[in-house]
């Protein structure tokens, strides 16, 4: 028995250890994921029906190393980002699986990638080592402490990163919009909508597509956001602060909107919707829901992911929320009723009442 107890010890311990080696070197997977981004991997893999080589991958480029790049795939694979395929004589190829092909530009030229390369630009990777502040003094985030200024303000400084940023939405946003777009069926009698946060239109194009009966419709952003908004007929561009007043509509859409704010500033964005909303309007919030109770599904380690990112870069008391959370909000901003919507793992969609 003693010898049991001491052998199943060991070998607790051992994983143990094991776990904290691998999450003290987990920065490697999202730096390996960027790296073969910024190579064009996946999108050099798509053009190939069967699995290839890390040298074949770089036949074009013929300075660079294909051995460092199959280390990268290795890990990645292990991932499930690619699938590896090993020969009888050790040579390793391989294939993008669902989760590579994400990062394929589609017939738009968008895809995850941008996502990728938007969380890893160098003013935002410099903001990762002061996490710690965000607890000791939530007063200014670890971005505005490594940059001198909020993430937003630094975008608009920096028109590369603003564009990529934007682009990087825009990759996110499409996929998502056509799952909504699918399954939410709720837009009857609505003739004028307003997407708060709408940066360049995209989404109010995509709803006004679907759905006829919308006569009107503004995408709100502030002035410097849609002064490069692309002309999109149907589509009046209009800019403001979403914080002292909101064009009125028959419906209210914002994604996304609500994560990077506290909780008071949600209350007032969401007072400011409600005052612009007719009796029985209705606001549309697309926005990352947390489970009540965490566990070690991919869903929640996303959503748990991504919430300290907000912490990190936009606001150290902007937060994902969960059902719960949004619910009462809803409650203290006057709306009468409220549900939530699952349609994607990783948005929900919450609708408000008035």
């Amino acid at each position: 028995m003693s010898d049991n107890n001491t052998a199943s010890d060991r070998e607790r311990r051992n994983e143990s250890r094991l776990k904290i080696l691998e999450l003290a070197n987990m920065t490697s997977v999202p730096m390996a994921l960027n790296a073969v981004v910024r190579l064009n991997v996946p999108n050099t893999m798509a053009h190939h029906s069967a699995p290839i080589s890390a040298a074949d991958l770089l036949r074009l480029t013929p300075a660079a190393d294909p051995d460092n790049l199959q280390r990268l795939l290795r890990l990645l694979a292990s991932h499930g980002v690619f699938a590896e395929h090993l020969s009888d004589g050790g040579l390793r190829k391989y294939s993008l699986t669902d989760v590579g092909r994400t990062l394929v530009s589609d017939e738009s030229g968008l895809s995850y990638a941008e996502y990728v390369l938007q969380h890893h630009q160098e003013a935002v990777v410099r903001a990762w080592p002061l996490l710690d502040s965000a607890v000791a003094d939530p007063s200014e985030e670890p971005f505005v402490r490594a940059n001198g200024m909020p993430a937003y303000a630094f975008y608009g400084e920096n028109p590369e990163m603003n564009e990529l940023m934007q682009r990087a939405m825009a990759g996110v946003s499409v996929p998502f919009m056509k799952a909504f777009l699918e399954i939410y069926h709720c837009f009857d009698g609505v003739r004028r909508i307003v997407d708060v946060g709408g940066s360049s239109g995209d989404c109010l194009r995509m709803i006004l597509e679907k759905h006829r009966g919308i006569t009107e419709a503004v995408n709100f952003d502030l002035p410097e956001v849609v002064a490069k908004a692309p002309n999109i007929d149907g589509v009046t561009h209009v800019g403001g602060d979403m914080f002292k007043a909101i064009p009125h509509g028959d419906a209210i859409f914002m994604k996304w909107v609500l994560t990077t704010w506290t909780d008071d500033e949600c209350k007032t964005i969401m007072k400011k919707c409600y005052e612009a909303l007719p009796k029985e309007g209705k606001l549309i919030a697309c926005e990352p829901v947390l489970p009540h109770e965490s566990d070690d599904s991919p869903r929640t380690r996303a959503l748990l992911a991504a919430d300290i990112f907000v912490m990190a870069i936009y606001r150290t008391k902007g937060k994902h929320r969960t059902e719960e959370d949004f619910r009462q909000l809803g409650i203290s901003t006057g709306f009468s009723s409220f549900r939530a919507i699952y349609i994607d793992h990783f948005f929900t969609v919450l609708e408000f009442i008035k």
